[in-house]
């Protein structure tokens, strides 16, 4: 069961509610220190999210220990040198 917290509109103190999530909200709460029903409004807080493992950063994307290799602008346009080929010996 959710707990909400209510905050009593004429004092600001603050109350946490166990309810239901098919529970109206409350507009109208007895004051815990005196006993009087008082006027609450519900309050609204972030919701705290904590993302623990690898994955959830740009950083860890890609494998761990590699880098991108830096590009050049500098490049004149011409494409890389292919690696000689070396003949194989056939034997007849």
């Amino acid at each position: 069961m959710p707990t909400y917290v209510y905050k009593f509109t004429e004092t600001g103190e603050t109350i946490e509610v166990h309810q239901d999530f098919s529970d109206d909200s409350l507009t109208e709460a007895v004051h815990p220190v005196d006993g009087t029903v008082r006027p609450v409004k519900k309050v609204f807080l972030p919701v705290g999210i904590t993302f623990k493992g690898g994955g959830f950063y740009k950083t860890d994307s890609g494998k761990s220990g590699t880098t991108p290799a830096p590009s050049s602008s500098s490049d004149s346009g011409s494409a890389p040198a292919a690696p000689a080929a070396t003949p194989s010996s056939s034997a007849e």
